[in-house]
């Protein structure tokens, strides 16, 4: 199968690709397969995926890199909640983590070979998304940026922005977005839990 992609045109003279995932696999999903590939029932695989996550959170709460050989490198990042000055009281309490960031081995890069493409016949702006690649895209978007803007929405997924409307009033009726700005001036960010953010983290007021 082909990996599917749009162009997404930023300037007049030069465009990027971007690809159109083709669906997700779930943890049962991948449990069956590493199964299937090695002397390990599914009982003991998902036993150690369940200790490869608590070994992970421990090591990485420590601020460590953790280096998965085949796979790749494991790292937290920080941000602040605030402008932080050589005087501001308290500083420690005004940083958190941001985001768990990954760098693959070469090795797996070189595992998914050289992959064969094809654009959609359909551009970018004119493609319909599925509410799973915006959410993917929104993920991607929040490991970066703190907040959001209609206009934000429009530029990331190439909508209009009647259809833009429409998908962030759905995003924040399902509970995944929150609005901390005006009515007619709304900013929106992740509720907790949502688009790469902790749920132990306190909700924005």
């Amino acid at each position: 199968m082909r990996t599917r992609y749009h162009r997404i045109n930023r300037r007049k003279k030069d465009s990027i690709p971007r690809i159109a995932y083709n669906g997700q696999v779930d943890t049962d999903e991948m449990r069956s397969k590493i199964q299937s590939r090695c002397t390990l029932n599914e009982v003991d695989v998902t036993a150690v995926l369940d200790a490869l996550s608590q070994v992970m959170g421990e090591e990485l709460g420590e601020g460590r890199q953790v280096h998965l050989d085949g796979i790749g490198y494991f790292y937290p990042t920080l941000t602040a909640t605030e402008e932080i000055a050589a005087d501001t009281p308290r500083r420690n309490m005004k940083i958190k983590l941001k985001a768990i960031r990954f760098r693959s081995d070469q090795k797996l890069k070189n595992s998914i070979g050289l992959i064969k493409v094809k654009q959609l016949k359909k551009n970018f702006h004119s493609s319909k998304l599925s509410e799973v690649e915006i959410d993917m895209l929104l993920k991607e978007y929040f490991s970066t940026h703190q907040m959001m803007q209609r206009r934000d929405f429009q530029s990331l997924c190439g909508m209009v922005r009647s259809t833009a409307m429409i998908h962030i009033r759905r995003i924040c009726q399902e509970g995944k977005l929150q609005n901390l700005g005006l009515r007619n001036q709304p900013i929106y960010v992740p509720v907790p839990g949502f688009y790469g953010t902790s749920r132990d983290q306190p909700t924005l007021r």
